[in-house]
């Protein structure tokens, strides 16, 4: 008696989260809506992205025309002022979301590592 195979279904590209840069991984539920999906989460969805959240993306491609590498929080500092470390995951945000346009580089170690598995402090630098 001959089985039927089943199709495989076609798995579409990860996206990034438009709010926090991180990836998104396909989902079945999503099958019927994946062009819409933008955000990883209801808390991403929540914050969206903010005019402080593109302050400090600004703030980074500033401060990278001005040195070759920076740290995660030296952003945040720079936005912040007193209440800068307020602002530091927000800058890490930011950061990963320029990562996904292809305009800088998480490191950490000295090696490009992958924003959205990245843990602890890391630097930014411009792509090379």
């Amino acid at each position: 008696m001959a089985h039927r195979q089943r199709e495989t279904a076609r798995v579409p590209e990860d996206k990034t989260c438009v709010s926090c840069g991180r990836r998104i991984q396909w989902r079945a539920k999503w099958t019927s809506n994946w062009d819409e999906v933008r955000y990883c989460s209801a808390d991403c969805r929540r914050r969206g992205v903010t005019q402080i959240d593109q302050e400090l993306e600004a703030r980074i491609l500033t401060l990278l025309r001005a040195a070759s590498s920076i740290g995660s929080a030296d952003a945040a500092h720079a936005v912040g002022g007193d209440g800068w470390r307020d602002l530091v995951e927000p800058a890490r945000r930011a950061a990963r979301r320029l990562v996904s346009t292809g305009q800088i580089q998480i490191v950490q170690n000295g090696s490009v590592v992958d924003p959205s598995t990245a843990k602890g402090p890391f630097r930014i630098r411009r792509t090379r």
